[in-house]
């Protein structure tokens, strides 16, 4: 018999008024469950490919991808045939040598740690996240760009002079009266998250002559066009550079965010498959009573011809069908909540008053979104498949209902 005439059997038990209310009731809750399951585990997958997304494009646009560290005090330079390679090479963007050192900066009776770099218009021009505009150093070799939470901290407005203070080390390696330095405010840098409360910009050659760094910088950072590649890279780089150095990526400062993402996106996705499973159980739980309440129903058409594979088709069906109605409606619940989630975010924290992600602790401030195609058809493929899998056993108990035994 034609599949069509089976959809039609499956059609007329699931609507049947002679139904009993409970089997009606555990059949709405498995649709309400797979679709619950669809719209929650959609929507977490977008929030986390949006978490990816901003971690690449907000902080790993102004953090190093990879770099050297001088393990000299005498610093690290940039020499020609790194230059060279790294400019042949297509996973490198950029290299550059900048200076970095931990400091103190005193205003009256305040005082607040930094991590300064000094940098030159070169590292600013392929930098753009750091917002520091090209030349801000050239009437002002001793002007300095603070993180937004350092001002605060200090209490700065544009043109205060701040006090640097720079450890500074004896021959003996004993710690010596630190070296100071006093620098002119030139502008707030507002790069998002923690890196706002301890960063702090100034010229590179300032910097490096305060630390007594003869070979004119402490680091050589490459800026990659896949960051993921950092780690790889920069062995490979320093497997023959000239110098010696320290290797360092990303993935060693900044990588628990990455894996924090990928490690909850997994958890996020085993946790709601098993949701939509438990939805699944209902659905095994409703065919069974349906075919124990349509057992009568079913010996007759077996007594006018129809075969096992028949009956069998009549039940994966009317399961299926339940399935597909709960996924479809969890999947466009989920797309349209992923797509305008911004506006939900905003509204809701408008309304109670209250901010989802702190500003100035999460290196973003609000709840992003990045809604793909794959993660939507693998959920609805994922749930429908899961539903068929789960009608085959009561779809088997129909197929072997003897009609001699049921129409005595």
């Amino acid at each position: 018999m034609s599949l069509s005439l089976a959809w039609i059997f499956a059609n007329k038990f699931r609507q049947s008024k002679q139904q009993s209310g409970f089997i009606s009731f555990v059949s709405a809750s498995s649709t309400a469950g797979i679709g619950l399951g669809c719209f929650v585990l959609i929507l977490l997958l977008s929030v986390m490919n949006g978490f990816e997304k901003e971690l690449r494009n907000t902080l790993l646009s102004y953090i190093p991808h990879a770099e050297f560290i001088a393990a000299s005090p005498d610093g690290v330079y940039l020499d020609d045939d790194t230059r060279a390679k790294a400019a042949a090479d297509p996973r490198v963007v950029n290299v550059y040598a900048y200076t970095k050192a931990s400091g103190l900066l005193q205003n009256g009776s305040k005082m607040k740690s930094v991590e300064m770099q000094g940098i030159d218009d070169s590292y600013l021009q392929s930098k753009p996240a750091i917002k520091v505009p090209v030349g801000a150093f050239v009437e002002n070799e001793n002007g300095v760009f603070l993180g937004k939470g350092v001002v605060e901290k200090l209490g700065l407005k544009i043109g205060d002079k701040v006090q640097l203070l720079l450890p500074s080390a004896a021959q003996d390696l004993s710690f010596a009266a630190p070296k100071v330095l006093w620098l002119t405010l030139l502008g707030e840098i507002s790069l998002g998250g923690e890196a706002d409360d301890f960063i702090g910009v100034m010229k590179r050659q300032t910097l490096s002559v305060a630390l007594n760094v003869k070979l004119g910088a402490t680091h050589i950072e490459f800026q990659l066009a896949d960051p993921f590649a950092g780690r790889q890279l920069i062995r490979e780089y320093g497997d023959v550079f000239n110098q010696a150095v320290y290797m360092s990526d990303w993935t060693r400062t900044n990588g628990h965010l990455y894996q924090d993402i990928q490690l909850v996106r997994t958890v996020v996705y085993i946790t709601l498959t098993l949701v939509i499973c438990v939805a699944c159980f209902n659905i095994v739980s409703s065919l069974v009573m349906s075919v124990k309440e349509k057992t009568s129903e079913i010996a007759m058409l077996k007594t006018m011809g129809a075969q096992d594979s028949f009956i069998r088709s009549i039940f994966v069906i009317k399961g299926m069908i339940n399935g597909i109605y709960g996924a479809s409606i969890g999947t466009v619940l989920g797309v349209a909540t992923a797509v305008y989630l911004n506006q939900i975010t905003d509204t809701i924290e408008a309304l109670f008053g209250f901010t989802l992600l702190a500003d100035g602790i999460y290196f973003i401030n609000y709840l992003p979104s990045d809604l793909q195609v794959i993660d939507v058809v693998t959920t609805y493929f994922v749930a429908v498949g899961l539903c068929i899998l789960a009608t085959l056993y009561p779809a088997s108990k129909a197929a072997n209902i003897q009609p001699a035994s049921e129409l005595q």
